[in-house]
């Protein structure tokens, strides 16, 4: 049997811009994908903190350091400029290899910046807003 786990999680990413005209997807800027170990065409969550609305799509690799978080097409009307998101990928795991897996979380600041980056989180703690 197989359990879904989180794989890579950027946590309060802004929303840099909304194209309703593109085709599909989330353009993250690449430093932010390798700091989460994400790739460019996987399948992402998308949760915004900002107004609630929650989405499932695929990344495009963004210009590294450019800081943009794009969500494209039919998402577009889901989010507004400057929402704060959450985006996070899945792995699937054997029971086996559940002790092994250390998600990739990546704490997300000021200009879309990563400033942290762990392998756990704790219940009820709160990430400093920055």
């Amino acid at each position: 049997m197989k359990r879904s786990f989180l794989f890579g999680k950027v946590h309060r990413v802004t929303v840099t811009a909304a194209d309703l005209e593109y085709e599909g997807s989330l353009t993250l800027d690449a430093e932010l994908m390798e700091a989460a170990n994400l790739l460019p065409y996987q399948r992402i969550e998308v949760y915004d903190v900002t107004r609630g609305t929650r989405f499932a799509t695929y990344l495009i690799e963004g210009p590294r350091g450019a800081g943009d978080c794009c969500v494209n097409g039919a998402a577009a009307h889901l989010v507004e400029v400057g929402d704060k998101v959450i985006v996070a990928a899945y792995c699937e795991l054997e029971d086996r290899e559940v002790a092994g897996h250390r998600p990739r979380i990546v704490l997300v600041g000021e200009g879309n910046r990563p400033y942290a980056i762990k392998d756990a989180e704790t219940a009820f703690a709160k990430v400093p807003v920055r």
